[in-house]
């Protein structure tokens, strides 16, 4: 790649039911490609004899905690990077225990890709459900269901088929994913995770880690409607700097859409404009930028903008209300329930709020609603109500992954206990918008 064209990077997510082999699979991947540092394998070497039989095991490269490898699960999330000359990725291996349901949303919720491990003698169970349902939840655009272990069924194609058959059976009722790939194969001996295996002439198709740099992820990010939370407002205020002496730019991520100089945008919640006059990043003033690159931008009027507001581009405005609609992942052991007072943080602001009521929960066995849920249990997922004490400026996740999340904190411990995903935005908090003159 040249310098002007930067390799990409591609962020995913293994997970599945436990001993479905996810950690040896990203093992594997670090092994195969030649990711592993020399100190890295030594550590390798050196914790053969935690899991006995003093053979490497390649889960011990993501297995960190000593209770992980005692136990041979996974508890924590574990975070590896590595590259080929393709491209860059970050790893995110997840717990398979439904108890770890919490960390396997925290782990995913920045993932382009999704691997589902299925091990080939279980097939599909819960968890496959869950987390396929999960990542469906959490907007990530691509999913690899992986068939594990098929070296345990004789590579049996008719299981393969079978397995496939069953899953395809479900995915209908999450209809979110670009793209979903099938890839039989055995993490422990390596066949078509780097490259392609002779045990499988059955499967036509590429090994996983050639989909992983092949993966079509340049139009995840939302271009469509510029969004920018306001981070900070930069002043300078170097006396000595004449030239830096009236600067005054807006800083934050750019969570969707682009921006160029002269164009026309709003300040949300007051409804103000005004005119993009200037764009700065570190290497100096750009001409036009586009998410998620984190920007300095300089407005033609000397606007009364903080932290907390959000700029938002005229082609296409977002929802503005205090009454939202969401489904919620629950962290705490303390179960939801309505009438519960929380702060809510959204982007760049932290808002007072209250769950108003419990509208539903999720049944994993079959991916439907149950109503009237009397609470949500720790790791189970549910549709609330909630009424915030300002107005929040958001879009729905679906559309905008950024400025359609959230997370509630319970006050007093500052313990994080819900992750939450926004509904799109009904024209019952559209009417604010009459006022602007747009």
């Amino acid at each position: 790649m040249s310098a002007n064209h930067p390799i990409e990077l591609l962020r995913f997510n293994t997970c599945g039911s436990v001993d479905d082999g996810k950690s040896t699979l990203i093992g594997r991947l670090l092994y195969d490609s030649k990711s592993i540092m020399e100190d890295q394998m030594e550590a390798l070497e050196r914790s053969a004899d935690i899991t006995g039989g003093g053979q490497i095991n390649l889960a011990n490269l993501t297995d960190g905690l000593r209770a992980e490898r005692e136990q041979g699960i996974t508890i924590d999330v574990a975070y590896r990077y590595f590259a080929t000359p393709r491209r860059k990725f970050i790893v995110a291996d997840t717990p398979g225990h439904v108890q770890y349901t919490r960390n396997m949303v925290t782990g995913a919720s920045t993932a382009n890709l999704s691997i589902v491990l299925v091990d080939a003698r279980q097939g599909v169970i819960e968890q496959t459900r869950r987390h396929t349902y999960i990542a469906a939840l959490l907007g990530i655009p691509h999913l690899v269901i992986a068939v594990n272990k098929m070296d345990l069924v004789d590579w049996s194609e008719e299981r393969f088929l079978q397995i496939r058959d069953e899953i395809e059976g479900f995915l209908p009722k999450l209809d979110v994913f670009k793209d979903v790939k099938f890839i039989p194969l055995s993490a422990l001996n390596g066949d078509n995770v780097v490259s392609l295996s002779d045990k499988t002439p059955w499967y036509v198709g590429p090994a996983l880690l050639g989909h992983l740099e092949t993966v079509h992820i340049a139009s995840d990010w939302n271009l469509s409607a510029f969004r920018l939370p306001v981070q900070w407002v930069n002043r300078p205020n170097n006396p000595t700097d004449k030239a830096l002496h009236d600067f005054r730019g807006l800083s934050g991520q750019i969570a969707g859409g682009i921006l160029k100089r002269g164009q026309k945008v709003m300040i949300l919640p007051s409804g103000v404009k005004s005119i993009v006059k200037d764009i700065w990043t570190y290497d100096g003033s750009i001409e036009e930028a586009f998410s998620p690159q984190s920007v300095t931008l300089c407005l033609a009027d000397d606007l009364d903008v903080s932290r907390g507001d959000m700029i938002v581009g005229m082609e296409s405005l977002p929802g503005m209300g205090t009454e939202l609609r969401a489904r919620v992942c629950w962290m705490a052991p303390r179960p939801l329930q309505a009438g519960r007072k929380y702060l809510l943080k959204h982007g760049t602001q932290t808002v007072q709020a209250i769950v108003t009521k419990l509208e539903s929960r999720i049944d994993f066995d079959t991916l439907e609603p149950v109503p009237d849920s009397a609470e949500l249990a720790m790791n189970g997922i549910g549709q609330v109500g909630i009424r915030t004490a300002k107005p929040l400026v958001f879009d729905g996740y679906t559309t905008n992954r950024l400025t359609g999340a959230f997370i509630l904190i319970e006050p007093g411990t500052n313990a994080t206990v819900g992750a939450g995903m926004l509904y799109p935005p009904t024209e019952a908090v559209k009417p604010e918008y009459n006022d602007f003159a747009i």
